[in-house]
């Protein structure tokens, strides 16, 4: 019997308990990943070679037995395939040798094709969906064009920003015929995710949420309505979720995406964000990740208190952010295990 749990739940679905994954439950704080690391120290190695994507990709499926299993890769990895080559340093993060700062570059630039430039994408989620053989949802996921410029464009990772919104204010046509390929780009990405074995993709605009509403509007909002309607119109049926840090300030705006799903940080109770949402947009997360530090009562008690608030459809369990790196194991494991029994809960949830 198949576990489509999370399926159901972006579909809409009534069911007896949330769905749950975590958001890089592939990775660091894992031991197993730790070890593996220690034999391939090269992040896009480990990340683009299928053998060693699938295995990271499974570890936590192996380990805790999430209703969801991402892909283990990065939300950089299509750049190359633009004409964009960056490299990850351990401890420092991407780095980009000649970041994007002039009209000529952005003219240079190529249409994706990621038979390509990424065909170890769908061996990946291939294999992916062979191994979970249908005890989970397979997800892919994609960087959003605003966070994909400010990488590129700061070449590397930022507190300000100062560049790409330097390049916003003083020379927006020129930002926008950029994000404008890059959308385009992530859109062929996204689908040929899905057309691989993808059944639900994420969105990532990590970095939108340093932008005021107005500009998040101007620079973010439009380019990811462009992602989503391009994916949309030829994989209707395929849940696109929405995913950027710091974002209590923009869910309204968030749901006018065109995603199904928005994930919400932990700066918003989820009440207040299912009330600013509206019926029609699922929520996932909110949980803060250190509270994966504390004892489990107190795991335990946000748990049911993220549950209890977010109701009974379109809720996908999961943190307000990636899992940190020296979170113990057996928290992790009993956060899985006491969401997955939370379903003997809900005459008490109710």
């Amino acid at each position: 019997m198949g576990n489509y749990r999370l399926l159901q739940a972006a579909r809409g679905e009534v069911l007896d308990r949330p769905p749950v994954w975590v958001m890089r439950q592939a990775g660091r704080y894992m031991k197993v990943y730790r070890d593996l690391r220690q034999k391939y120290p090269s992040f896009r190695e480990r990340s683009e070679n299928p053998e060693l994507a699938v295995e990271i990709s499974l570890q936590p499926f192996y380990a805790f037995k999430p209703d969801g299993v991402i892909m283990f890769s990065d939300i950089l990895t299509p750049l190359p395939g633009i004409g964009i080559p960056f490299d990850i340093i351990e401890s420092k993060g991407p780095v980009f040798e000649h970041p994007i700062r002039t009209q000529a570059q952005i003219d240079a630039l190529t249409p994706l094709d990621p038979e390509v430039s990424l065909p170890f994408v769908r061996q990946i989620l291939k294999t992916l969906r062979q191994e979970v053989n249908d005890q989970a949802t397979v997800l892919g996921f994609v960087g959003a064009p605003w966070t994909l410029a400010a990488y590129a464009i700061e070449g590397k990772s930022s507190k300000d920003y100062a560049i790409i919104k330097g390049m916003a204010y003083s020379q927006p046509a020129m930002l926008h015929e950029f994000l404008g390929k890059l959308a385009d780009a992530i859109a062929i990405y996204a689908r040929y995710q899905i057309d691989s074995g993808a059944q639900v993709v994420q969105l990532f605009d990590s970095w939108a949420g340093h932008l005021t509403p107005e500009d998040f509007q101007t620079f973010a909002l439009p380019y990811q309505q462009r992602v989503v309607q391009q994916v949309k119109a030829t994989h209707p049926d395929t849940p696109l979720i929405l995913y950027i840090n710091g974002s209590a300030g923009i869910l309204e705006l968030m749901a006018q995406s065109g995603v199904d799903i928005v994930s919400v940080d932990w700066t918003v109770d989820m009440a207040v964000a299912r009330q600013r949402l509206g019926p029609n947009i699922g929520v996932q997360g909110n949980i803060d990740p250190c509270v994966l530090f504390g004892p489990k009562e107190i795991i335990r008690d946000r748990i049911l208190d993220t549950v209890r608030k977010a109701g009974n459809q379109r809720h996908i369990l999961n943190l307000g952010h990636g899992i940190l790196q020296n979170t113990p194991e057996d928290n992790v494991a009993f956060f899985f295990e006491t969401v997955k029994q939370s379903h003997y809960l809900l005459n008490d949830l109710n």
